[in-house]
Parts: structure tokens; sequence; C-alpha cells
């Protein structure tokens, strides 16, 4: 069912939604949370169909701000909300409303949504693209439990998780990070099968692909040892081998469907490692609205640390300038257009039997 309202506010819309949930025949709200997505015109359908579609794993009540400020001075000084309801087959399991606000009131978008917000139910805030420097501190993103970025669509993704770590504030998460989930919990699966001293690490990935970086930058984190990234023709993350004293462990995907395990004194095993859709990242970033601690470590090992492959540790000390202690203050700085090929360093030291388990829950 859709209800289309011109002109309305905020309380016209609740009443619309509850006439629309009784006209269907579910007058009881049976969501369990509220979406926001901040998009765009261009944007919106497909940022919707994900989000219905993660629905019907969290019933949601999904609220899809669209700013349009005008171009003219006399739009722009045009105040107007449009609003779209959807109940039914039209939103997946629960409810969606498209709030395009006009002219000034696209500046206050925290006060249309607010008295549209799920009582007593937590609020996740998804920006698919243009999302701002620290979510944290925009209006939108103060409102809400867990704020969801996507550094893949900035125009210099790498570039892009140095803001996020310098900007992290808990709660925070990108689907750059998500994307790799299949990748970590399949590489600590594999190193729980062979106790091993993992001495190094190789990483291949598509150029500005920052799930590559992410990955690179948490085995670092976990292992502390220093972690190669080459660059493959992709698509995506490609490979990862890891270097032990009694031989390599490598996963590769080479078409982004089907992975290559191999181990030493072991068969090679075929594992489903399928590239996964938007609607399937949102879904497992909703199964927690708690701060994600091991996102926060791998994200703040910083960018800046990324140098070429065949450059020793030493050399990469040497060639980074001196820091503030703050964490990756100068991340965004240092991650720069020219660069294809990387090598993270970790902190000198000990050696790990195996890789942590950081798999997420539910995933």
């Amino acid at each position: 069912m859709k209800t289309d309202l011109t002109d309305t506010t905020s309380s016209k819309i609740n009443s619309a939604l509850t006439e629309a949930r009784r006209s269907i025949g579910t007058a009881a709200i049976g969501m369990v949370l509220t979406l926001v997505v901040v998009t765009d015109e261009g944007s919106a359908y497909d940022a919707l169909k994900a989000a219905a579609e993660a629905s019907r794993e969290h019933p949601s009540r999904i609220l899809a701000v669209i700013k349009r400020p005008g171009r003219s001075p006399r739009a722009r000084a045009e105040t107007r909300l449009d609003a779209e309801i959807r109940v039914g087959s039209d939103s997946g399991t629960g409810e969606t409303v498209l709030l395009r606000l006009h002219g000034e009131l696209a500046k206050h978008a925290q006060s249309v949504v607010l008295p549209l917000l799920l009582p007593d139910a937590p609020v996740v805030v998804w920006w698919p693209e243009n999302a701002p420097e620290n979510p944290a501190a925009d209006p939108l993103g103060a409102l809400a439990q867990r704020r969801i970025t996507d550094a893949l669509t900035a125009e210099s993704p790498v570039q892009a998780l140095g803001v996020r770590a310098e900007n992290y504030t808990p709660g925070d998460t990108d689907l750059a990070w998500t994307r790799i989930t299949p990748w970590r919990s399949m590489l600590a699966a594999a190193m729980d099968q062979r106790r091993a001293w993992v001495t190094s690490a190789v990483v291949e990935g598509e150029s500005y692909n920052p799930s590559v970086e992410l990955l690179g930058m948490w085995l670092a984190n976990r292992l502390k040892i220093p972690v190669e990234r080459v660059v493959s023709n992709g698509p995506g993350l490609t490979a990862v081998r890891l270097r032990t004293e009694g031989g390599d462990v490598v996963l590769d995907r080479g078409d982004g469907l089907m992975a290559t395990l191999s181990m030493p004194a072991q068969p090679d095993r075929q594992v489903a490692l399928k590239r996964r859709e938007t609607a399937d990242l949102i879904a497992e970033e909703l199964r927690r609205l708690d701060p994600d601690d091991i996102y926060s470590s791998a994200v703040r090992t910083g960018v800046d640390k990324l140098l070429e492959p065949g450059q020793t540790g030493l050399a990469a000390e040497a060639a980074t300038p001196a820091k503030p202690a703050k964490a990756a203050t100068s991340a965004a700085g240092t991650a720069s257009g020219t660069r294809v090929t990387a090598k993270v360093t970790g902190a000198p030291a000990k050696k790990t039997a195996s890789a942590r388990r950081t798999k997420r829950s539910g995933s």
C-alpha cells in the first residue's frame, strides 16, 4: 500500500502510518529498529531496495531522507516536506517513508526525522554515498546508536579510511569492513587447524579497494607481523597468503565466487566465498548494535603505514615521519592517490600460534 503526502508535517505522516497499518490489518507495530537512509534521488532506488531486503531479517521502519535544497534562490527559499509511505508488500516486512526535504528544510533533517523514530527502539543511520567526515557529529548521526558508511563510494576510498580512523566514535562502522567478514572467518578457521608461527603475510586485491587495505591492517594489528599489499586485477579482494615456518597458507579467489584454500601437507579445498550484495552487508551490520572494537583497532592501525613491497620494516620506519601521539591523525594526508602497492608493518615482536577469531556475531 502506498500513500503520497504533499506539503505535509511529521504529525500527519505518523497519522497516515497508523491508518495504513489498520487498512492492511496489522495495527500492531512489530518492528525492532529504525533505519535512517540518507541518500539522493539518484541512489534512492538501490538503497531502499537493499534496506527493504535487509528488513526481512530485521523488521524495521525505514526512513529515507532525500534532501532537495534547490538550485535557484527562489527554490532555496521554499520550505516543503513531501512524503511517500509504503506499508505491507511494498516495504519488505516493515514500513518505508520517503521524506523529500525542499529548500531550507534540507538543513534541518533531524527535526523531521526525530518525531518519526520508533519509540524505545534502536536507531541506525546509513549513508550509501557522500557520508560526512565525522558521522557522530552529524545531526542525524547524533540520533543513532549505530552509523554505517561506505568508503568504497568515496572519491578517494583509501584516503577515506584515514578520515574514518581520525574521526572514529564508538558505534561507527563501514561496509568496506563488513565485506571482509567471510575472509577473516576463513583465515581464523584455517589457522585454528594449523598450529604454526605466522611470520608475514601478503594481501592481494584491486587498487584503491579499501577492503583490501582493512584486511591488511587487521592482520598487522592482530598478528603483529609485516603485511605486504599487492595490486591485482580483481574483482575485489583476490588472495591472502600467510607465511609460516612450515609453509604458506593461501586463500585464493580469482573469480569472485569460489576460493581455493591451500595448506601444507593437506589437499587443496574449494570454499564458497562469493562477493555479497549490499542487502546482505546491511543485514549483517544490523545484527549487532554495540561498538565494534575489532574494526576500531584495525582502522586505527593507520593507512600511513602502507609502503611499497620489498621495503623492510626498518626502512618503513625510516620513511615514515614522526607522528603525534593521536592515532591516525596523519592517515588521510599520507594515503595519496599515487599509491598502487603497499606494505603494512606491524610492531616487531611476538610470534603468535594462530590468528585470533574475530568473526562477527551472526555472520
